[in-house]
């Protein structure tokens, strides 16, 4: 039930946005700058918002395990995002596109409720510190593979942005456990609450210039949606549960490979002039059918 209700929130921010689109509201440069608040502001408010907990922190080995247990999560998605667009013959100007819509998952708005409400807030520690590489890579991985800019030489202005300085102030905030005033940790999640509503907004707003048909004519990104909701979460947590790690552990991990594409890859997609209308097509594909293959693989799996 907590995982329709979230899909079903999303579903209604984004027929918020697409209304708006339609009533002139909000326009396609209003999109952008929408975007670029998101972007630059409210997302980084959510890393932030991510290490400031009032949990006591993970132990120390246990933090280093996790740590390297989720730059091996990573280091093994980008591995399968750089094949599997090849796989499926997708073309060389969407292969960044789907790169990062391989690896960047919706974590934040769909991931998070549900390992919360399903395992708890020693859970959710779990999935902060997977939150943290994560962001990382979007702002830097992400912008490269999005724009093409890693082609022939690596952009560092790109790389000195709101996103990167917030992954690292969270890692020395959550390490040393410095404490945060309230009336700074109120402010910051206030603008984390920003992402989810905004960005699904702009999606939406991005629908309304499409025929729905385009969206289940797309072949290539309906088996793309299919290996990212199905194939890659239960081979992963498969890997997993074989190395004997903790059931909650894989429990999380396996949220985190299932969720939907994330709304950020649509976002930064539109801030940095990458294919933003595939990138948001393949949000809107990836949340409908989430709503089958998440129940699908917790009972494969039996988790």
């Amino acid at each position: 039930m907590l995982m329709l209700n979230q899909i079903m929130i999303l579903f209604l921010l984004m027929l918020a946005g697409l209304i708006c689109r339609k009533c002139g509201i909000l326009t396609q440069e209003g999109s952008k700058t929408v975007s670029s608040l998101v972007v630059n502001v409210a997302n980084p408010a959510m890393i932030l918002s991510a290490g400031i907990v009032e949990e006591e922190a993970v132990g120390g080995t246990e933090l280093l395990k996790l740590f390297g247990l989720a730059a091996g999560f990573y280091a093994v998605l980008i591995c399968i995002a750089l094949l599997l667009p090849r796989l499926l013959h997708i073309g060389k100007t969407q292969r960044g596109t789907y790169q990062v819509m391989t690896i960047f998952s919706n974590i934040g708005f769909m991931g998070f409720p549900i390992i919360s409400a399903v395992y708890g807030s020693t859970a959710l520690i779990y999935a902060t510190i997977f939150l943290i590489p994560y962001n990382i890579l979007i702002y830097t991985y992400g912008i490269r593979a999005l724009t093409g800019s890693g082609e022939n030489q690596f952009q560092w202005k790109k790389i000195c942005n709101a996103g990167v300085i917030a992954c690292v102030l969270t890692l020395i905030i959550y390490v040393f456990r410095i404490s945060v005033p309230v009336m700074a940790e109120g402010t910051v999640d206030y603008l984390a609450n920003l992402t989810a509503p905004l960005s699904m907004m702009v999606i939406g707003a991005s629908l309304a210039d499409m025929e729905i048909r385009e969206l289940v004519r797309d072949r290539k990104l309906l088996l793309f949606s299919l290996i990212k909701l199905l194939i890659i979460p239960l081979i992963g947590t498969s890997v997993l549960l074989r190395m004997g790690l903790d059931e909650t552990l894989c429990g999380v991990c396996m949220i985190l490979l299932a969720a939907p594409v994330g709304s950020m890859t649509a976002m930064l997609a539109q801030q940095y002039d990458g294919d933003y209308e595939l990138a948001s097509r393949g949000v809107a594909v990836t949340t409908i059918l989430f709503v089958i293959t998440m129940p699908v693989n917790s009972f494969i799996l039996g988790i």
